[in-house]
């Protein structure tokens, strides 16, 4: 399905010096920022008290983190757990605090706004609970770097496996990078929606990097630049309306998602764009860079069986 359909390629390529000195600047400085700063790491992976309370009307979140606010707590997580009068609060840790009197005080200035409310469990997490989730979240992302290098080499070649992998980091530095210099807490979701981002990122560079093969195959008289704006330009319909829907639901998560979804959803608004700004500007750009050739993804000794060709293309039975 195409809303529109452009007659003329667009000269990406030509352009794809600068953007990539752009998006270089732009990955320096995310890295600057999470060498300088840091990333804000949530409860789940610094350690602290998770308290579950209840209440016998649903809960208003807002009351309730304004409540623990007066205790000094800026960052509190609070978020529905379950249903609509189940609250879940993680509290970070604090030197020369227990848990216990951590929920004590918590559960005071909660029962001093609404007395109805019942503690129905607290738990420490620790430290060592929240290095090991990222030491697991670190290795979840290895796997899948390493699972898209081989996927990518396997399908088509391993230019296109490092021009892939390059873009999809990028991706995933600057999120990060937006994360440190906002000082955006990182959880757990956080982490979900970076492994998201490099799945969708990558889907986008599978996408132009099969019109690319298939122009190869197609037009033997075109030289690889003049393929690869080729293959970007006749993908533009299919990038706007899966990336366009795919937004607008997530625009839905972060507008109307309250404090539980907003990172999640910001980190996945940030992968979205910036995922179809390097499928386009940066992994197509490097892999013309690396020297991809037509005899990279096409045999040589004629078409292959069941391969037709366009008997519209001006080029079709050359042979290279």
């Amino acid at each position: 399905m195409e809303f529109f359909r452009i007659r003329r390629d667009i000269p990406f390529m030509r352009h794809a010096l600068v953007f990539n000195i752009i998006s270089l600047v732009t990955f320096l400085a995310a890295v600057f920022f999470l060498v300088t700063r840091g990333l804000n790491l949530s409860v789940e992976f610094t350690g602290g008290t998770v308290m579950e309370v209840a209440y016998s009307q649903p809960a208003d979140l807002n009351r309730v983190r304004a409540a623990v606010a007066q205790l000094g707590y800026s960052d509190v997580q609070v978020q529905n757990f379950g249903s609509a009068r189940d609250v879940l609060i993680r509290l970070p840790a604090r030197k020369g605090v227990s848990s216990a009197q951590q929920s004590e005080r918590v559960l005071a200035a909660l029962k001093a706004d609404a007395p109805d409310v019942v503690l129905r469990r607290t738990e420490f997490v620790g430290p060592q609970v929240g290095e090991e989730l990222a030491t697991d979240g670190l290795k979840a992302l290895a796997f899948v770097v390493v699972g898209i290098m081989i996927y990518l080499a396997m399908r088509f070649e391993w230019k296109f496996a490092v021009a892939a992998i390059i873009a999809n980091l990028h991706d995933v530095v600057i999120i990060l990078g937006f994360f440190a210099f906002f000082q955006w807490e990182f959880s757990l979701a956080v982490l979900a929606a970076v492994l998201a981002v490099l799945g969708y990122s990558v889907n986008e560079s599978v996408v132009i990097f099969d019109r690319i093969r298939e122009n190869f195959r197609r037009y033997r008289k075109m030289n690889t630049v003049q393929i690869i704006d080729n293959a970007i330009t006749s993908t533009i319909s299919r990038t706007i309306i899966t990336h366009g829907s795919t937004q607008i639901m997530v625009l839905s998560m972060l507008l109307f998602g309250g404090e539980t979804l907003h990172y999640f959803a910001m980190a996945l608004t940030i992968g979205i764009l910036f995922g179809i700004y390097s499928s386009v500007f940066v992994a197509a750009a490097i892999a013309m860079w690396l020297g991809v050739r037509r005899e990279d993804l096409v045999k040589s000794g004629g078409k292959k069986s069941g391969e037709i060709e366009d008997p519209k293309d001006p080029n079709a039975g050359a042979t290279v």
